[in-house]
């Protein structure tokens, strides 16, 4: 099938990408090749240059790291209506940028809310300061009317979409009323009838390297800097009201949409079961993302008084490559104390494998459904040859944002859940590999260690004391 014309949407206006890591290398080529932009639509601001894509090819190339300093003088300027920043960097403030972006009428998207070198390592900030529900908190309160959005990469991002379209997926399937909700209340008022009790962001990366991995350096395969930050942060998961108890170490935050808790362990050392088709049950990290409160957030159902009458748990249970998981346990080991290594991050020396993201939907008593994206590494070489099958599910999701922020301009500030899903999905997808979904009879009961018994609450298989691990 022939891709959509989409080049009128890139006349005339200017491109800007601050960062040049492995998603940006992927995204890239998208615009170039879908937007059809000429080099001189394209700014690329970085610190450390790439080869082959600091020749002028892709656009002009600036080597810079941005700052708290420098920043508004580095863009303030140059920045103009219409023009569209995108953020694909680490340790760059993206509530910076956004606030930057609406004050010169730009457009703006970012993959993740990132704060300034510094803010994750700051060991005086409480677990509730240091966690995403407060980085989201502060982006809620950015204001302007032109479009910029927040934490559109795979995840968080495009498993938002996955999600909305899973839940009518499940409708179907118990031939509820065939509609589309069309507000926040009505998606909500569509989860419970579904008796949606858990979502799941179900990932599981199978992709090999043959690349030796020298002492204490840390692979993974898409940002090591980005991962080491996120999992090194308190684990968060968005809280269901039908959860009984509060985990031991289990927190809520005071103030705010109080639609999701914090624990008082890190990521890398809270496991969750979860399961994705073909791999069938796994164990995954239990890692602090965005989509973990945005999502609950969006189908949290009210009264006429504000009183809340139904919400969804909901987490990220993430299977990284093998080759991360071993970094990862290397640098437990050193309790989060990074080497003086250079780190690096897995494209060409992936020699096999795939990556599997999707969203696991718990509903009801019995059985979940699973939908999302299989790609394989052959595949996504195929379609982008600076990617691997991560970097190009995010790329593709970045793109599809891109591209749903020019169509729609003068939104403000907005979350994935909040955009067309389907018009996004429908982006993204020629770059997604085999979209699928797939029912199941399993439930978190079913696969429990009979040598090492743990209490379980069998009246209900979606309770969070079920799903986790250690």
């Amino acid at each position: 099938m022939p891709l959509e014309d989409l080049s009128h949407l890139g006349r005339a206006r200017h491109f800007w990408i601050i960062g040049l890591g492995s998603v940006a290398q992927g995204l890239l080529p998208l615009l170039r090749e879908r937007l059809a932009l000429g080099p001189d639509q394209v700014t690329i601001i970085a610190p450390d240059p790439v080869a082959g894509f600091v020749n002028g090819e892709f656009g002009r190339y600036e080597c810079l790291a941005l700052d708290a300093e420098n920043y508004q003088q580095v863009l303030g300027a140059r920045l103009r209506p219409g023009d569209m920043l995108i953020s694909v960097a680490n340790t760059v403030c993206s509530l910076s940028l956004m606030r930057l972006a609406q004050e010169r009428g730009a457009l703006y998207l970012d993959t993740v809310i990132e704060p300034w070198d510094g803010w994750y390592e700051n060991a005086a900030f409480s677990h509730s300061e240091r966690s995403n529900y407060r980085l989201r908190e502060q982006a809620l309160q950015v204001r302007g009317s032109v479009t910029a959005v927040s934490c559109h990469g795979a995840n968080p991002g495009l498993v938002s979409h996955l999600a909305k379209l899973a839940i009518g997926h499940v409708a179907e399937r118990l031939e509820l009323p065939a509609q589309t909700p069309r507000s926040q209340a009505e998606w909500a008022a569509r989860a419970r009838a579904i008796d949606l009790r858990l979502i799941q962001v179900a990932e599981y990366d199978a992709q090999q390297t043959t690349r030796p991995r020298a002492p204490h350096q840390f692979f993974n395969t898409w940002s090591a800097d980005g991962f080491i930050s996120e999992a090194g942060q308190p684990a968060e998961l968005g809280w269901g009201t039908h959860e009984r108890a509060l985990p031991p170490d289990g927190h809520r935050h005071g103030f705010g949409c109080d639609a999701a808790i914090y624990l008082a362990k890190p990521g890398y050392q809270v496991r969750v079961q979860s399961w994705v088709p073909r791999v069938g049950v796994y164990q995954g990290y239990l890692i602090t993302h965005n989509e973990a409160i945005s999502l609950p957030d969006f189908l949290t159902l009210r009264d006429a008084d504000g009183r809340v009458l139904y919400r969804p748990t909901c987490y990220y249970a993430y299977r990284p490559s093998d080759a991360t998981i071993a970094s990862t346990h290397d640098l437990a080991a050193r309790f989060w104390q990074r080497a003086d290594t250079r780190d690096g991050v897995l494209i060409h020396d992936v020699a096999a494998g795939d990556d599997t993201l999707g969203v696991l939907l718990g509903y009801g008593r019995h059985g979940c459904y699973w939908y999302g994206s299989r790609l394989s590494i052959a595949e996504a070489r195929r379609l982008n040859p600076q990617t691997n099958a991560t970097t190009l599910q995010v790329a593709a999701s970045v793109f599809a944002g891109v591209v749903w922020a020019l169509e729609n301009p003068e939104r403000g500030v907005v979350e994935p859940e909040q955009m067309d899903s389907a018009r996004v999905l429908a982006l993204a997808r020629p770059y997604l590999g085999e979209v699928f979904g797939e029912f199941s009879d399993w439930t978190p009961l079913a696969t429990r260690d009979p040598m090492f018994a743990r209490p379980c609450d069998p009246d209900d298989p979606w309770q969070f004391s079920n799903m986790r691990l250690d």
